[in-house]
């Protein structure tokens, strides 16, 4: 099953294919400015019943030294038989459509964006006959950006930064970087971009933060993610306002009945917010004999 970052990785190229020419400027390679870049179809199925299927496919035309194809590939962990289908890709592309082909891997960490930058050389030790060598964006290349003056500079580079940095410890100050600068730009811009950074972030604990900036910072979003967020929070008022008046309603019936509460029990009731205790406690306020008696079965 493919997951939420892995599609992340790569669609932010099928979204944004401008932001290649920044990549590569970043990894140190250079190529002329396109003149059009075209999506292509990531199919690469053979007649015989074989699917394969890059995960991003992309053609750059340009004035100075024509057209080429960049093949863009999320890579998650570690595998060792990506490499033989990498070259399969590159040379199946070159094959059908007689241009020169690109292969960039998109990384969340360190370890799997070194390995997967390694020459890999396919041929025998004397001659190898093709040498597969990817270009490589991970944590490890793509610039932390924790300001939101610098977020703004380049907003989709800035997204995929955030993405490459999903497991990184200054994670924080990264995203709220990007909620600064896409609080300023319009929404049919920053709500696709925000969708790609939940995207990107999957399951991580600081999901939940991008959740809540695009709740709160960006609070204009009418995104599934935030409205979802915003129903959360309603929810979660909604149960703390019947748990405060259930800790009242214990109270009230302890003071009628003249048990005294302490202030270390007092506290215990209201600031419990478990519904179903609160409950069982209420059911035991009417017959307990001091305050601590409502917690006896607890």
């Amino acid at each position: 099953m493919v997951s939420s970052p892995h599609e992340a990785m790569h669609r932010i190229f099928q979204e944004y294919p401008e932001l290649f020419t920044r990549v590569s400027e970043v990894l140190g390679i250079s190529l002329p400015p396109p003149t059009s870049i075209t999506v292509l179809p990531t199919d690469l199925t053979e007649a015989r019943p074989v699917e394969r299927r890059v995960d991003t496919l992309l053609r750059f035309d340009t004035e100075e030294d024509g057209s080429f194809l960049l093949a863009v590939e999320a890579q998650g962990k570690k595998d060792v038989t990506k490499p033989a289908s990498w070259a399969y890709y590159l040379s199946y592309l070159h094959t059908k459509y007689r241009l020169p082909p690109l292969l960039l891997v998109v990384c969340q960490d360190r370890a799997t964006a070194e390995w997967a930058a390694r020459p890999v050389h396919i041929g025998p030790a004397q001659w190898a006959a093709l040498t597969l060598r990817p270009l490589v964006v991970g944590p490890h290349n793509m610039p932390v950006i924790t300001s939101t003056a610098e977020a703004r500079k380049d907003l989709a580079l800035t997204t995929l930064a955030a993405i490459a940095h999903a497991g990184d410890p200054d994670l924080d100050a990264i995203l709220k970087a990007v909620s600064g600068a896409l609080r300023d730009v319009p929404q049919e811009l920053s709500y696709p971009l925000a969708e790609l950074i939940a995207q990107g972030l999957g399951s991580r604990p600081a999901a939940q933060l991008w959740r809540h900036l695009m709740a709160v910072d960006l609070s204009f979003f009418t995104s599934p993610i935030a409205e979802e967020v915003r129903d959360e929070g309603r929810a979660e008022g909604r149960a703390e306002g019947r748990a405060t008046g259930v800790a009242e309603s214990i109270l009230l019936l302890l003071a009628q009945r003249g048990v005294e509460v302490p202030d270390e029990t007092r506290a215990r009731i209201t600031g419990c917010d478990d519904l179903d205790v609160l409950h069982r406690w209420l059911l035991r306020a009417p017959t307990a004999t001091s305050a601590e008696g409502i917690f006896a079965e607890e």
